[in-house]
């Protein structure tokens, strides 16, 4: 070995190690820690027509629920407390076969409350391990023969017994505050089963629609052709999950990765999204859950957000 070699070697091998270190102090963080981390992110935007009243809406989505999440389960059942005008769940709540016994634990209190759900894939087939780098090459794509979970059931228990209205590839009118709201929604855009060009004919059977009628559009993926698609048909305000923010996200900057096409800057939270010269705001839940398969968060705390929308000044 060559003289003053291995004092060379000294400097690096440190560095080397301090690296390992905040890799593993990270770790520990986002699967010991943050992934447990559940807040309530409060939010306010101007959609609607001047005089309509304030409509406060909570947001969940992406559980992805196993049965044996009882602090994600006992902390979405507390939310019940907040009393909401209206609850949208965008989708992907079951993450195991078992699944809907945690969603039942954790949505029970919410019944009698109005609410409105749309499906993402993991509603309808379960999850599968996969090598987390793919995500950088472009949104994922199923490669195995997935579980088929019992999505029906999981609807019932939404419709029959919270009382909670289907909006996939349909379109609904509720009375919330007194106030007739419009809402519709897609399926899974992300798995390619959204049905935009069903949505004109199901919104039209709804009857006529009185000026100043709040309108809101609902998705789990945020594919730019819905949210266009969601303007082009009079949504005042839009909602969507499946991006999970990023969940591994780079602090100071977010998101590396969205699962769709939608930009990284809009991947997580309150925005603005503009098509044709209008302009509504977008709610992209970064949501509650994880897969099984990769059960970690990095400066995406997992979430519920209590969205409030007032009228236009």
């Amino acid at each position: 070995m060559p003289v003053g070699s291995s004092r060379s070697a000294h400097p690096a091998l440190i560095a080397l190690g301090a690296v390992g270190a905040v890799g593993a102090a990270a770790a520990v963080w986002g699967v010991g820690i943050e992934r447990y981390l559940f807040t309530v992110r409060e939010v306010s935007a101007s959609a609607f027509a001047p005089g309509t009243p304030p409509l406060r809406i909570l947001h969940v989505s992406d559980a992805h629920m196993a049965p044996w999440q009882h602090r994600k389960q006992d902390w979405l059942a507390s939310l019940a407390q907040l009393r909401p005008d209206l609850i949208v769940n965008t989708g992907d709540n079951l993450g195991h076969e078992r699944g809907l016994e945690g969603i039942r634990r954790a949505f029970a209190p919410f019944a009698g409350i109005p609410g409105v759900f749309v499906h993402g894939s993991n509603d309808v087939n379960g999850p599968a391990p996969r090598n987390p780098l793919r995500y950088f090459s472009g949104p994922s794509r199923r490669h195995r023969e997935p579980t088929v979970l019992d999505t029906e059931s999981m609807d019932r228990f939404f419709t029959d017994e919270l009382g909670w209205t289907d909006l996939n590839n349909r379109a609904a009118r509720l009375t919330l505050r007194g106030t007739a709201v419009d809402l519709f929604g897609v399926d899974d855009a992300h798995r390619d089963w959204d049905r935009l060009d069903a949505l004109p004919s199901a919104i039209e059977g709804l009857g006529p629609r009185e000026p100043g009628t709040a309108v809101l559009g609902v998705t789990h993926a945020p594919y730019q052709r819905v949210l266009n698609g969601f303007v082009d048909l009079g949504a005042d305000a839009i909602l969507g999950g499946h991006t999970h923010g990023g969940q591994v996200c780079l602090p100071g900057y977010g998101a590396l990765v969205a699962n769709c096409d939608i930009p990284l800057k809009q991947a997580k939270g309150l925005s603005t999204w503009t098509h044709d010269g209008r302009s509504v705001p977008l709610n992209v839940s970064v949501g509650c859950g994880h897969s099984i398969y990769a059960p970690v968060r990095f400066a995406c705390r997992p979430e519920a957000t209590l969205l409030t929308l007032i009228p236009h000044a």
